[in-house]
């Protein structure tokens, strides 16, 4: 089978589908049809705007969520997934992909949770840091044991973790991880505590938009980062989309349970690689592929 997927925060860059806006009449109607909706101009910092611009999280988020579900328009009729994922904000481009969202309200989704989320990392100060060497267990167990809020968040390879929560606590783990053994335990450029319950009052944000939106039976299963199983009852989706703000990605996980359920080939839809690398990571012959028109 063959499973599409669809990257998250980290993966934008200045550019980002300026190649779709110019040669695809699909790609030029949608993407206006998304500055319409949010009322700027995200089109502009995508082909233009720098680094710093491109790295807030209400740019960021609508950025990769747009690009990757205007590509999979672009693909037509080639594009008929059997399996999809999305790896945290991703998994809004899947449920476009699988056809439980439409195209704009996923979008409203999308910049309501980037709003929330950004107003909740203001509230106090914290971040994320990748760790990478060791086994989840002892990050886990080093985690719970650490004084203040940190927490495993997301699960993205063996031998590769991202934990969450308040900057000391953080700066905390970090030493006692890299004292375990890690091979490296760096901070990362976010804006906060990302799947963590720092999040909770843009959990709370979310939830309410979600219950307002409709959502439909999918063409196919959506393997969802709080689960990391197959789902495909509507409100179970919804469900697993509010507690995902708060609960870790287990992608490690949603990989593994891919691949028992029969897939055979990856393409990722969106901007950059990540996604492929990390499907190395657990089956190193596994085909994978970026979607291109």
């Amino acid at each position: 089978m063959k499973a599409y997927v669809f990257p998250g925060q980290g993966s934008q860059f200045t550019g980002m589908g300026k190649d779709l806006y110019e040669s695809s009449p699909v790609a030029k109607e949608m993407m206006e049809k998304a500055n319409e909706i949010l009322g700027f101009r995200l089109t502009d910092i995508m082909f233009e705007g720098s680094e710093e611009d491109l790295k807030q999280t209400r740019v960021t988020q609508p950025a990769i969520f747009l690009h990757s579900v205007v590509l999979a328009a672009c693909l037509g009729d080639s594009f008929q997934p059997q399996m999809v994922a999305g790896h945290s904000l991703g998994e809004f481009s899947a449920l476009v992909a699988n056809k439980t969202l439409s195209f704009e309200d996923a979008l409203r989704l999308v910049y309501a949770r980037a709003m929330a989320m950004q107003k909740a990392c203001e509230v106090k100060p914290s971040t994320m840091a990748a760790i990478l060497g060791l086994e989840d267990e002892v990050v886990e167990k080093i985690c719970a044991e650490t004084p203040g809020v940190v927490v495993a968040a997301n699960y993205n390879c063996p031998g590769q973790l991202v934990i969450s929560g308040e900057v000391e606590a953080i700066d905390a783990a970090c030493a006692a991880l890299t004292a375990a053994g890690a091979k490296r335990a760096l901070k990362l450029a976010v804006g906060g505590a990302f799947h963590s319950p720092l999040m909770e009052p843009a959990r709370v944000e979310l939830e309410a938009a979600i219950a307002a939106t409709p959502f439909a039976t999918p063409i196919c299963p959506v393997y969802q980062n709080v689960t990391a199983s197959a789902v495909s009852n509507p409100d179970e989706i919804k469900q697993n989309l509010i507690v995902q703000l708060t609960a870790p990605v287990k992608w490690t996980q949603t990989m593994n349970a891919m691949l028992a359920d029969g897939c055979a080939e990856v393409i990722e839809v969106g901007p950059g690689k990540v996604l492929q690398g990390l499907f190395k990571k657990v089956s190193r012959d596994l085909p994978t592929s970026s979607a291109a028109l």
